[in-house]
């Protein structure tokens, strides 16, 4: 999105130098009085219910904001909640049937707290609407209690830490207009994933845009995995909390807690100083993608011997130190945070004279990017090197299942490498993909892609892989697995019923899109053209059951025989 405070922006138009960055400088405030406050503190005191907080606001309404907001409002009902966001479009799709965010269970959620119009009223029986969505951000900043900074932070393209930095153009941009806008005394909150130090250097600012007029600043990054982000926020294995460490930023923090409390145990609520928190954040990501590498660099040893990596996993995975998480070979990460937050990371390790710190984390990434152009050329050499007149289906766009995001699609950076083999097509379904959005993200590795060319964009898998020299298989949707004894079920959505105005895009693509549960393997590999290959990226499918259909399967971690 180009809104300016739009967490889904992927726009870059300023840099954030290091002269400016507060990588290399520690808190003052953090430290001040260090020894009142314990760097992490299990199950805070407990809290007073809602210490007169009665309006909320979300800046920015993406992937973080919108679904954090919903939540939130629907557990403090007393409480009003706006996101708001300079894409009027975006808005508008939050207000409308068609959500720019696909979530499991999101659309309910936000039905039943939404409040679609100021003049609605509702009857005795009903829980009042609290959650309004708009584009108004002074009005709302105005009389906010507290403001979650939910805009997006991107890598920094450009410059000085291209690559590497964090982008805070956005961030900026919107902290500008709460030092504007904000009343005296509100809490702003860091919800989005920002450089450590944010939080010093948003206090600067506010002290130097309105001298005198307290704020306080907390940091509370957000732990969501998307496609089970409302599960995330209903049932959180934490929330962390961030604070300087005086008595008012203590109380700000209360303040805080006490909204996550009508549903978040106290136990499960943790404080430190914000540069902790920030770091904290930044730390998780890293170690959670530092595992999906370990294991890939594994599966590639598997592929060249006789050794099989969901075996070994399974193996290392039992030892109680190492743990299952984490350990499934594919074709390595995606999404908007791994690659981002880890070379935040190595950029705040090199801006603190730490290269050899900085280079063990960035070898994470440069593993992840060697694992899906390794696939890439598997498929390559299965056909000898000659791709020209066969035609590929892709099944899968978006970085993982369950979600629409196409950001840092591991198929787009697949499809790049296959494309300069010249193959007559490319067909890619996703279940819950848009196509413009598709389109969008591959531009972004092949500038010269075009859908009226070689790459076509299908609503129905069958339609995708008909005539289909080989399948690959790229992002792990249920849908996509041949488990037997599973019965597929794949119908059109008839009864769709549309509730917007005549001419809405939205309404017609969804009144067409097929649901599905399971896809007919024996249908799709009936309709194959040999060598009828299928490449398994992520470990989903059973071989043999497969083979039995007379394709030929070559999964990621296991030698094939063919």
């Amino acid at each position: 999105m180009d809104a300016l405070f739009s967490e889904g922006s992927s726009s870059s138009t300023a840099p954030t130098s290091p002269s400016s960055s507060p990588l290399v400088h520690p808190s003052e405030i953090d430290d001040l009085k260090l020894s009142q406050l314990p760097q992490v503190r299990h199950g805070l005191e407990e809290y007073p219910r809602n210490l007169s907080v009665k309006d909320v606001c979300f800046i920015g309404a993406g992937y973080v904001g919108g679904p954090t907001a919903a939540v939130l409002a629907l557990h403090n009902p007393a409480v009003t909640v706006e996101v708001v966001d300079r894409d009027p479009h975006r808005i508008q799709q939050w207000k409308s049937p068609h959500l720019p965010v696909h979530e499991p269970g999101l659309d309910a959620l936000v039905r039943a707290v939404r409040k679609d119009s100021e003049e609605e009223t509702q009857s005795a029986s009903q829980r009042q609407q609290n959650l309004v969505f708009s584009c108004e951000s002074a009005r709302a900043l105005a009389k906010a209690d507290i403001i979650f900074m939910a805009v997006n932070t991107p890598t920094k393209m450009f410059g000085v830490g291209a690559g590497c930095a964090t982008n805070m153009t956005a961030f900026d941009g919107a902290m500008r207009d709460v030092a504007t806008y904000a009343k005296a005394g509100a809490i702003i909150v860091e919800k989005s994933t920002v450089p450590g130090g944010t939080a010093d250097r948003v206090r600067k600012m506010l002290a130097a845009s309105r001298p005198g007029v307290p704020f306080e600043v907390l940091s509370n990054p957000e732990f969501l995995a998307e496609g089970s982000a409302i599960e995330n926020l209903t049932t959180p294995d934490r929330v962390l909390i961030g604070s300087a460490a005086t008595p008012s930023g203590r109380q700000a923090a209360r303040t805080l807690a006490s909204l996550y409390t009508a549903w978040v145990p106290s136990d499960r609520i943790l404080e430190t100083n914000t540069w902790s928190s920030e770091l904290a954040k930044l730390v998780a990501n890293a170690m959670l993608a530092q595992r999906i590498s370990s294991i890939n660099s594994i599966s590639a040893i598997c592929e060249r011997t006789g050794a099989e990596v969901d075996q070994v996993a399974k193996a290392i995975g039992l030892d109680a130190r190492i743990g299952p998480q984490f350990l499934k070979a594919g074709l390595g990460f995606g999404g908007s945070c791994f690659r981002k937050d880890i070379a935040s990371l190595a950029y705040l390790a090199e801006s603190l004279g730490l290269d050899d710190v900085a280079e063990y984390w960035r070898q994470v990434n440069t593993m992840n990017e060697r694992q899906r152009d390794r696939f890439a050329h598997k498929v390559i050499s299965r056909f000898d090197g000659n791709l020209v007149g066969h035609k590929l289906a892709i099944l899968g766009f978006a970085f993982k299942k369950n979600t629409g995001d196409t950001r840092e699609s591991l198929a787009a950076d697949v499809i790049r490498v296959l494309l300069e083999e010249r193959p007559s097509e490319i067909a890619i379904f996703d279940p819950f993909c848009r196509a413009d959005d598709i389109m969008r993200e591959l531009k972004t590795v092949c500038p010269d892609v075009s859908e009226r060319d070689v790459v076509k964009i299908h609503t129905d898998p069958y339609l995708a892989c008909s005539q289909a020299h080989a399948i690959l298989v790229v992002t792990d949707c249920d849908q996509f697995r041949n488990t037997p004894g599973k019965k597929p079920i794949w119908t059109h959505n008839s009864n769709f019923v549309q509730s917007c105005a005549a001419d809405c895009t939205d309404c017609r693509a969804h009144s067409t899109r097929p649901t599905t549960e399971a896809i007919e393997w024996p249908r799709i590999a009936y309709n194959m053209v040999e060598p009828k290959w299928v490449f398994d990226g992520r470990g989903l499918l059973d071989v043999a059951e497969l083979e039995k259909l007379g394709v030929r399967v070559d999964s990621v971690g296991r030698r094939t025989f063919h």
